[in-house]
């Protein structure tokens, strides 16, 4: 190296080696525990649409619960998925939110409640996909966050159209 320049003191082909909290990303425990309260969650909106869904029989609000319950679902078992490949135990609890949303009898402020929950999934997923390194769990996690940001606005419009 010329006398102009001084020699870099760590070579940049050695990032990729450097631990993933070291470069910013989230730590397999941080992984574990932001899945695992998102199936807690995922859990909970599960029943919730399931419920609402059953009590939305004949509305304009059935076919909206059905595929909100079916994307709930299918986010547990991705999650559920993504738990395993990481190779910790998955939590086998439900989110308190359920009991909260299903005590609101109210159809049209229990699928609003529930979109809140929504909206808390897709704030907590926006703030941990950066952190994300493993390319599967950011493509499913990014998968996740639009089909809640598409259920909220659906159910956005539902609610706007009435019942």
């Amino acid at each position: 190296m010329s006398a102009d320049r001084p020699e870099p003191s760590s070579p940049a082909c050695l990032a990729h080696e450097a631990d993933d909290a070291y470069m910013g990303y989230a730590t397999r425990d941080e992984l574990a525990a932001f899945l695992n309260e998102l199936l807690e969650a995922e859990r909970a909106g599960t029943g919730v649409a399931l419920k609402s869904g059953q009590a939305a029989a004949g509305t304009r609000f059935a076919d909206l619960l059905h595929d909100v319950h079916h994307d709930e679902a299918r986010w547990c078992a991705m999650l559920l998925k993504q738990l395993k490949a990481l190779g910790v135990p998955a939590s086998t609890r439900i989110g308190a939110f359920r009991e909260k949303a299903l005590a609101i009898e109210s159809l049209a402020e229990r699928m609003a409640f529930l979109n809140r929950g929504q909206g808390w999934v897709v704030k907590k997923l926006r703030e941990m996909l950066p952190k994300v390194r493993d390319d599967s769990l950011h493509r499913d996690l990014t998968e996740m966050l639009q089909s809640h940001e598409v259920n909220i606005a659906r159910t956005n419009e539902a609610l706007k159209a009435g019942g």
